[in-house]
């Protein structure tokens, strides 16, 4: 991975860029709480100065509670014969076990629903952010089920009622790749009655457009109905921004326009959604779901040479030091395969360190603290 400077597009500055995350870095602090009101109009961003319209869209948790904040903390959990005898998905039980001692890790509570509930209230909405991309189609690089009813079983034991629990995706393939619910949207079975999958296709918004980028757009309908989001993503190479991982996976999975921000690999596009205040003041936690990796020819699982078992997960608060370390691991796996590194092969995926830049968490990999386990 290479830590040199960036080098920014031609239209933006790095000055802007601090300007602009200014305010969204101004809640960075370790428990800082939100206030949730009820959605409304918005502004376009980039003015300065209050704007209460747009403000009326930053989530605040349930009064009282400060939903945990660990700058720079990872926890990694590993375990070994993790995945069925198909290779491709893990194993119930292993998923449980490894999620639980991953939260466990990284809060130090002593259950996984004492751990869960450092990060929602039982008055929370939530909704969690999946990725079916690679699972459609007959691929099978998807955000694994098992870990998705890990969590929500995790949400629920912190007292969240199902009927307060929302999975999405933003189309009907890419939710029948999870496994979590078919296209019809039929919930699998083993999921609790009352949690509601939901697919936006790009288009279910109901907040005023924002400008972003010099472009606008607007978070879709589930994310910003949501008090808490908890993002469940992946480790993948990515044909066009280089790496995607958390911070990808919830911006390009939660606006209704994700298509016009790839322009010059993503940067620092994917950086500048995720540093709106609508965003960051909803996404409480991270689970990296790495029972399998693509290290090449990503986003989608077009060549099982390039995917490969990782039986691991990993639980943050931070989308920044996750991707630095996912960047880490893919560019280890190219060069052990005699391929380039993602630099070397023209896709930097330099919005994580413009991420890092604009105070959304720690890019510096001799800051990110991470704790590995084996089970």
């Amino acid at each position: 991975m290479s830590s040199s400077k960036v080098a920014f597009p031609p239209s933006i500055t790095r000055r802007a860029l601090l300007g602009a995350g200014a305010a969204a870095a101004a809640g960075v602090a370790v428990g800082a709480p939100f206030a949730f009101a009820a959605p409304g109009k918005t502004s376009k961003q980039g003015a300065t100065g209050p704007d209460p319209a747009r403000d009326a869209l930053i989530a605040r948790p349930p009064e009282g509670f400060a939903p945990m904040n660990a700058p720079g903390k990872i926890v990694r959990v590993t375990g070994s014969n993790t995945l069925q005898p198909n290779g491709l998905w893990p194993v119930q039980s292993k998923a449980s076990n490894l999620l639980e001692r991953a939260m466990i890790e990284l809060t130090g509570a002593t259950n996984v629903g004492a751990a869960f509930a450092r990060f929602v209230h039982p008055a929370d909405k939530v909704a969690i952010k999946m990725n079916g991309l690679a699972g459609r189609d007959g691929g099978t690089m998807a955000t694994n089920k098992e870990t998705v009813l890990a969590v929500v079983q995790g949400v629920i034991a912190a007292g969240v009622p199902a009927a307060s629990i929302v999975v999405y995706e933003q189309w009907e393939s890419f939710m029948e790749g999870t496994r979590v619910a078919s296209k019809s949207l039929s919930l699998d079975g083993e999921f609790p009655a009352g949690v509601v999958p939901i697919v936006h296709q790009n288009k279910d918004a109901t907040m005023d457009p924002i400008q972003v980028y010099s472009k606008n757009t607007r978070f879709v309908r589930v994310f910003t109905e949501a008090t808490a989001v908890i993002n469940v993503g992946l480790i993948k190479d990515h044909n066009i921004c280089g790496y995607t991982g958390c911070l990808k996976n919830i911006t390009h999975g939660s606006i209704v326009n994700p298509h016009d921000y790839h322009d010059h690999l993503a940067t620092p596009q994917i950086a500048e959604i995720y540093g709106q205040d609508i965003c960051r003041s909803r996404v409480r936690l991270h689970i990296t779901d790495g029972f399998k990796l693509i290290y090449d020819q990503g986003p989608k699982d077009v060549n099982v040479k390039r995917r490969v078992p990782h039986e691991s997960i990993y639980a943050t608060t931070d989308p920044v030091a996750m991707d630095v370390i996912g960047w880490q691991i893919i560019d280890k796996m190219r060069t052990d395969n005699a391929l380039p590194t993602l630099k070397d092969a023209g896709r930097e995926p330099a919005y994580i360190q413009i991420a890092g830049d604009l105070g959304l968490g720690i890019a510096d990999r001799n800051m990110i603290r991470m704790r590995e386990v084996q089970v």
